[in-house]
């Protein structure tokens, strides 16, 4: 794969370290890296996702 030449913004790198312990340029150069950040991105995504749906699911059942 290629370099994504990706722009971002301060904010979006300091996220990337925090969340995913790389910075963006490991990111746009690093094909692995980028799947495993992606991957932990669509399970925390689908945890969310559950969540929200058992959160409701309690709220109409005490309704």
């Amino acid at each position: 794969m290629e370099k994504l030449n990706l722009n971002y913004t301060p904010e979006m790198e300091k996220a990337m370290q925090q969340s995913h312990n790389i910075n963006f340029s490991e990111y746009e150069n690093n094909v692995d890296k980028r799947l495993k950040v992606e991957r932990e991105r669509e399970k925390s995504h689908a945890e969310s996702t559950k969540m929200i749906a058992e959160l409701k699911q309690d709220i109409h059942r005490d309704m």
